[in-house]
């Protein structure tokens, strides 16, 4: 498989990049198919890119990839700061270096807008992507993550 280009998507990307997201969401993670709308309004609000951005990589003029990237801010830290909330690969492209090319990419663009600090969290079971982000230099820390609904 040829080296990946890693850029930002463009309106003509929207419906691979949807496809993407619907691939990580339902597939990979097994959860629920949001609805198409709501989908759709994520992708518009990461396209104007002030409360987060996506990257998607591309091999032969198909995306296989997508990382989704949302800035926010540290009050322990008082910087600004983004975490790295997706970084997916279809099949394919997995153990390409793709994955090693988006999250590069998202470090620098992170670095780009003023984050102090790139931080990312993924499923207690993913063994893969947690050594994969040992790999890349991260740093496992010590806080414990809870969500409500």
């Amino acid at each position: 498989m040829p080296d990946p280009l890693v850029r930002p998507p463009t309106g003509a990307d929207r419906e691979a990049l949807l496809r993407l997201m619907d691939g990580y969401i339902v597939d990979f993670y097994h959860s629920p198919r949001p609805p198409r709308e709501r989908l759709e309004a994520l992708a518009d609000l990461l396209a104007e890119g002030r409360e987060g951005t996506q990257l998607v990589a591309e091999v032969d003029g198909e995306l296989v990839g997508f990382a989704t990237l949302y800035f926010t801010w540290s009050t322990l830290r008082a910087e600004r700061i983004s975490i790295l909330n997706d970084l997916y690969l279809d099949g394919a492209a997995r153990g390409t270096g793709a994955a090693a090319a988006l999250f590069q990419a998202a470090r620098s663009l992170s670095r780009e807008r003023g984050c102090a600090e790139m931080e990312w969290q993924t499923a207690a079971d993913n063994h893969r992507a947690q050594a994969f982000y040992a790999k890349m230099g991260g740093e496992r820390g010590d806080w414990v993550s809870y969500s409500i609904v």
